[in-house]
């Protein structure tokens, strides 16, 4: 039978993601230390549920603080907050990471390991990608949807294809023991590009036309429109050397149309009038193409309308 590393975690950002991430791995015997705002008192009192089509379940008890300094240090950090609140890294990461631990960035959008890599150094810090239809449906409470697989990888501050390491590994035994499917990627980068064919298009669509993944894969003038967005992501992974096979668009599409109905995490944000993941999903791709020549017009435009919008819908 598989048994825990050992490995302790902090979770930074017990909301949809983290949260049920977090609870996933103490429910399967991990030590895991969470760092929460608005439900702290809740939770430190009645712990967090969990709602899922795998099951149900509840932790009456958890390790919740409301200050990254009384953390215990952990051996693997999860940065689990939306990159519009990258800024209180400087603040939050330095108390919990221990002197040989490590940083897991489950963020959506390109480069954004880059903040936690300048606070914690370089050979610390790994990038996760979530393929995760979760939403926070009340204090301590999420409701899991559909999917969970993490994709995993390597940072390198030059944008290299690293490989598989062990940290990696010993890491990947521990969620798949908490039943979270992980693959672990030689090339973050290339990971990170993929993940941005269902985030561009699905994301900021579901802003932009006011709709459910249900409502765009129903409509063929939507479905079209997200199917040239994938072809531009394409484009930009190409221009900075990393192929993506076609079909993988239709891969993409075939995945959305199964997917459950799903009101996407920028179209939450933007309905609670939180600030957008603008910069992070479409800003640091558009200009990492740019930057070796390629121009990718109809991101361009959607970056545009979401910065009109976000700005808007918060009156700035």
């Amino acid at each position: 039978m598989d048994t825990a590393s050992g490995l302790t975690y902090a979770v930074l950002g017990t909301g949809a993601l983290g949260g049920y991430y977090g609870a996933c791995l103490q429910k399967a015997g991990l030590e895991v230390h969470y760092l929460l705002r608005s439900d702290f008192d809740l939770v430190q009192r009645q712990g967090l549920v969990i709602e899922s089509p795998d099951g149900d379940f509840a932790l009456p008890q958890v390790n919740a603080y409301r200050r990254s300094p009384d953390m215990p240090r952990c051996d693997v950090v999860i940065v689990a907050l939306k990159t519009t609140q990258n800024h209180l890294l400087p603040d939050l990461l330095p108390p919990v990471v221990k002197d040989d631990g490590v940083v897991l960035v489950l963020q959506n959008g390109l480069g954004v390991e880059a903040e936690a890599a300048a606070i914690a150094g370089p050979e610390r810090v790994l990038g996760g990608l979530c393929f995760l239809c979760s939403n926070k449906v009340g204090p301590g409470r999420i409701r899991h949807l559909d999917y969970k697989k993490i994709s995993m990888g390597e940072y390198s501050a030059a944008g290299e294809a690293v490989g598989i390491t062990d940290r990696m590994r010993r890491i990947a035994a521990d969620f798949e023991r908490a039943d979270i499917p992980i693959e672990l990627a030689e090339d973050l980068v290339l990971a990170r590009w993929k993940k941005l064919m269902w985030n561009i298009p699905f994301n900021g669509l579901s802003v932009v036309l006011n709709a459910t993944t249900q409502d765009m894969m129903a409509n063929p003038d939507a479905r079209s429109l997200a199917e040239a967005l994938m072809e531009e992501v394409m484009k930009g992974a190409a221009a900075q050397g990393r192929a993506i096979a076609p079909e993988f668009v239709q891969t993409m599409l075939d995945h959305t149309a199964k997917m459950k109905p799903y009101r996407t995490s920028m179209k939450i944000d933007y309905d609670e009038k939180r600030p957008l993941e603008v910069e992070a999903m479409y800003g640091n791709p558009l200009r990492a193409a740019q930057a070796v020549g390629a121009r990718l017009p109809q991101i361009q435009t959607l970056y545009q309308q979401l910065r009109f919008l976000d700005a808007q819908n918060r009156g700035l």
